[in-house]
């Protein structure tokens, strides 16, 4: 999958990227959720708990929050009754979860679980900071068991050409002011330039399915400012 082109400068890659990604949210771990509250008017808590429920997994499932972060995914799956184990590289942001579900410092493309080992996986805003995207959806499609489901919730831009130009204004220009007040300047300043790292959604649908998931869908959220990716494990 290729990423689109970067404006403003070059991305890191590599095993670069992976050392700017955790420091970046080592560094805004303190404030990370109170960002996410102001800068989507709260609408993050609405996509998560309908990422959890996309799964359509029965209760008592073991489900992996991978880039869990401080841990809203492995509150939401806790409280529909499910088993959430929460997978993140950045030590800061576990040391600030609010969760009591199991925590593990790892990088979501080598999981310390066996192969197909759990019922399904979520993550939230973090496709576009692994380094190979194709590689984290066959890691997904190893640990993920026969039956399983993954629900991957991201940024996403609206097809709406008036409502895309608005949102890369806000995303682009507020978002990192409102940032850089109440967090890290610089993290937020990356934030708006990391959605290059997306490839093209019809792309990011086809590698989903070539790792072993059927009835995948890329379903817009919010007039198209988030997109939920769903399948099931064959």
């Amino acid at each position: 999958m290729t990423a689109r082109p970067v404006a403003g400068g070059d991305l890191p890659q590599g095993e670069e990227k992976v050392r700017a990604v955790r420091s970046m949210f080592d560094a805004i771990a303190p404030r990370y959720d109170l960002v996410n509250r102001i800068m989507t008017f709260r609408m993050d808590v609405g996509w998560r708990r309908r990422t959890v429920r996309a799964l359509g997994l029965p209760s008592g499932s073991l489900v992996l929050d991978l880039a869990a972060g401080t841990g809203d995914l492995c509150r939401d799956l806790h409280d529909i009754g499910h088993r959430p184990v929460g997978v993140d590289l950045s030590l800061g942001m576990l040391r600030h979860a609010r969760t009591t579900a199991p925590l593990v410092q790892a990088d979501a493309l080598r999981l310390p679980f066996p192969d197909a080992s759990v019922d399904g996986a979520v993550s939230g805003f973090a496709l576009r900071n692994f380094v190979d995207l194709g590689g984290f959806f066959d890691e997904l499609a190893r640990v993920v068991r026969p039956g399983g489901a993954v629900s991957l919730l991201d940024v996403a831009e609206p097809p709406n050409p008036l409502l895309r130009w608005g949102h890369s204004v806000y995303f682009g220009r507020v978002v990192p002011k409102i940032g850089g007040l109440l967090s890290d300047p610089a993290a937020y300043r990356y934030l708006p330039r990391s959605v290059a790292y997306l490839p093209a959604p019809e792309a990011i649908v086809d590698r989903l399915a070539q790792a072993g998931f059927t009835g995948v869908e890329r379903r817009l959220l919010s007039v198209g400012i988030a997109q939920l990716l769903t399948g099931r494990r064959t």
